[in-house]
Order: C-alpha cells, then sequence, then structure tokens
C-alpha cells in the first residue's frame, strides 16, 4: 500500500493567539534576518486567522497581502507594521 503525503501546512497548527506569537518569534529567531522569510510567517498567520478579514483590519487589498506575505518578496515595513498590528502580535527581536 502507497504512503500518502501531503505538503505541511503551518497555518493548520496555528489555532490560538499564543500559538500565533510563539510560531512569530521562533520564525524571527530563525529568519537570520531574512526579511522575506518573517514575511512568510506572518502570511501564514494571516491564513489561519482569515486574509479577507486581515484585509478588512488593515485597509490592504488581498491581493496585496498575499503578495507582500509570500515569502517571494520582502514587504515594506508599514505594511509589516499594519499586518503585525492587525493580527493582534508583537514583534521582538
Amino acid at each position: 500500500m502507497a504512503i500518502k503525503l501531503r505538503k505541511w501546512d503551518s497555518a493548520e497548527h496555528l489555532k490560538t493567539e499564543d500559538d500565533m506569537q510563539a510560531y512569530l518569534q521562533a520564525c524571527i529567531e530563525e529568519s537570520n534576518g531574512d526579511a522575506a522569510f518573517i514575511a512568510k510567517a506572518l502570511g501564514n498567520i494571516a491564513k489561519a486567522k482569515g486574509m479577507a478579514q486581515l484585509s478588512r483590519d488593515t485597509g490592504l487589498g488581498r491581493e496585496s497581502l498575499y503578495k507582500a506575505l509570500s515569502g517571494d518578496v520582502n514587504p515594506s515595513f508599514d505594511t509589516v507594521i499594519k499586518v503585525v498590528k492587525a493580527l493582534n502580535l508583537r514583534l521582538a527581536i
């Protein structure tokens, strides 16, 4: 019988705000200064909370958020701050 595998999705495991804060802190510590890595972590948290709500809370378009939090680009610090605030998280470096 073949083993079925599926791609890991961090968002599925981020259930509480404490989980999300701990995940963000761990990603900051692991990032080695890579802003795109931190943005991707915020994207995973946003996915867990709901991107549509984040879009409303930040005033940024959903497509812009998906792009900024994809891990493929370095988002502006202004965007990062808006997202962190809307997700009710703290940045600790």
